[in-house]
């Protein structure tokens, strides 16, 4: 028996991949095993090849395996672009219907099983998602019993009928694939899990259940890939408490929506990918001369431009934190981990109220849409924290006197009151002005304003700015990244270790303002710092040595062509860098 297995299947886009994927894994997430996916998917409704892989494992894991142990092919291009994926021994379970054949050089066995012919004498080829499950959950040696208890989940809204029909193509299916391969395979059963329930979900969905729980109760937005499911997840949630999400006609309706109902005391977010990023720059300006609260998740996928909107990228690094004209305080937080996700949308709003300026939740399409076994949330870890809002009675203004909004204050975060408060009333606008909102062109008054707002990120440290795993005093190689590429160094280390050389990892989670004095003691230690990056340019790498300095130890290991790391290149990469 093995303690872990990778599994993937593909086809054209739009014949059931994705449910196919869905209820493998939720079956599988019912026995208690952790679970790592990633999505492979083209730019359009239909058509063009689709893929999706899922790690199985008994243990936690955190990233996609470099390997391939089963194959589910609708079509011979599935077996084509991913059959180099597969280990010695491993095995292809492919639709008969196609005549499949191995690639010259592949050491695999080969189950035609006519996925097609059984889902039509079940009355329609839709069925051919649930044959091709059934037999991948036969080779395993798994009870099918599990499997058709998820499969009555997803289809029993639709009557018994179809209930029963799906049932039966799983049979099918497992009988056929097990009679070819005579009998479940030993060399791919898996250990028993410890059938423990686990969370089981993707970023985004994390990200709007963080919303929800830490308060907020309007999202607009504009559709874009891959921060769609956030607004999708809220759609369905927030009216159940008493919330709504507009879909905006573009991101500078959303952002300015949301700046708009931020001023007026409700929690909002918009989320959105690079090109929206773009557009919203304008008005995140706007936030921060008014000191208005907002959050704002960026999901980063390829670019420039149109790019790779369905491929993995973290390329947006210097438009978050540069991206608005002038000079403003702002807040960007990389999550790296489902749970994070959960958290930092809480502590997001938390934070921009607390400091009245913009806060960017900024992850990558794999930590967006990459489904995962997540640990149990904590709820009494949940704290709302409204800053500086005034909720009592204000006192009487003087005669011609407005209220302070932006007094000058010590820590730069001044009053704030909602429209409509007695005594509150002030001026807001985009040009500079004085303590009470009024226009003002004194140089006096602009040097003191712009001091007093970016004062505030004097003090910004969020929930874990880093994270550090450093069991060596000089390590040979100190390994950063940040959002979803966490797991893939731990296991790449691991590798590392086994060759002798002694490395520490450090995830950046605060990317602006940056912790420099927790990062830099880790720098200096260290006689080589590899950053590993999703971009062509070294963008975190840039940021380190910026705030941190030590350039010349600094080495960017990067890749852009719109997959994720796999542990075995960080291991390949690290040793050709040192």
């Amino acid at each position: 028996m093995i303690s872990q297995l990778s599994w993937k299947i593909g086809g054209q886009q739009g014949e059931g991949v994705e449910s196919t994927d869905r209820i493998f894994s939720t079956a599988l997430n019912r026995l208690g095993y952790y679970l790592y996916g990633y999505r492979h998917f083209s730019s359009r409704i239909k058509g063009g090849h689709t893929n999706n892989k899922i790690r199985i494992s008994t243990k936690a894991i955190r990233a996609i395996s470099d390997d391939l142990d089963i194959l589910v092919a609708f079509d011979q291009e599935t077996i084509d672009l991913n059959s180099h994926e597969l280990r010695k021994g491993g095995v292809i379970v492919a639709d008969a219907k196609f005549n499949p054949t191995v690639p010259e050089g592949i050491d695999a066995r080969l189950f035609p099983v006519p996925i097609t012919s059984i889902a039509e004498e079940l009355g329609t080829s839709l069925f051919k998602n649930m044959v091709a499950s059934g037999a991948s959950w036969a080779l395993l040696g798994l009870p099918l019993e599990v499997f058709n208890k998820a499969v009555e989940e997803e289809f029993g809204r639709k009557g018994p009928a179809i209930v029963e029909k799906n049932v039966e193509a799983v049979r099918r299916g497992a009988e056929f694939v097990l009679e070819l391969a005579g009998g479940s395979l030993a060399d791919f059963q898996l250990e028993p899990s410890d059938g423990k329930a686990k969370l089981f979900m993707i970023g985004n969905d994390a990200i709007a259940l963080g919303a929800v729980v830490g308060g907020c109760r309007f999202m607009p937005a504009y559709p874009i890939t891959p921060a769609s499911e956030i607004m999708e997840y809220l759609v369905k949630t927030l009216p159940k408490f008493g919330g709504t999400v507009i879909q905006t006609e573009d991101e500078i309706a959303a952002v300015t929506m949301a700046i708009g109902a931020n001023y007026g005391g409700v929690r909002t977010l918009t989320a959105s990918a690079g090109p929206g990023l773009s557009l919203m720059m304008e008005a995140i300006g706007l936030a921060g001369m008014t000191e208005t609260p907002v959050v704002i998740v960026d999901t980063q996928r390829g670019g420039p431009s149109t790019g790779l909107p369905t491929k993995q990228e973290q390329s947006d690094i210097n438009a978050m934190i540069y991206g608005t004209h002038g000079e403003i305080p702002k807040i960007v937080i990389a999550p790296s981990t489902v749970e994070e996700c959960f958290y930092d949308a809480i502590e997001a709003f938390n934070l921009a109220e607390k400091f009245q300026c913009p806060v960017i939740i900024v992850t990558d399409l794999q930590l967006s849409l990459g489904k995962q076994t997540a640990e149990n949330l904590e709820l009494d870890k949940i704290k709302i924290d409204r800053g500086a809002l005034q909720t009592g009675e204000l006192p009487q203004l003087e005669e011609n006197k407005l209220f302070k909004r932006y007094e000058f204050t010590e820590d730069g975060v001044s009053p704030r009151v909602l429209p409509g408060m007695k005594n509150g009333i002030h001026h807001v606008t985009g040009v500079e002005h004085d303590q009470e909102g009024r226009p003002s062109e004194s140089p006096i008054n602009r040097k003191k304003m712009m001091d007093k707002r970016l004062k505030k990120l004097e003090s910004v440290r969020i929930t874990n700015p880093i994270h550090i795993d450093a069991p060596h005093e000089e390590p040979d190689v100190l390994i950063v990244g940040m959002s979803s590429i966490g797991g893939t160094i731990d296991e790449a280390r691991e590798r590392l270790t086994k060759d002798g050389i002694k490395s520490n990892h450090m995830t950046v989670r605060q990317l602006f303002p940056f912790p420099t004095e927790l990062v830099a003691p880790y720098v200096e230690k260290a006689k080589t710092v590899v950053i590993v990056e999703n971009n062509a340019t070294g963008q975190l790498a840039d940021q380190l040595k910026l705030r941190v300095g030590h350039a010349n130890k600094v080495k960017n290991f990067l890749k852009y062509d719109g997959t994720p790391f796999l542990p075995s290149e960080i291991h390949t990469g690290c040793k050709e860098l040192l």
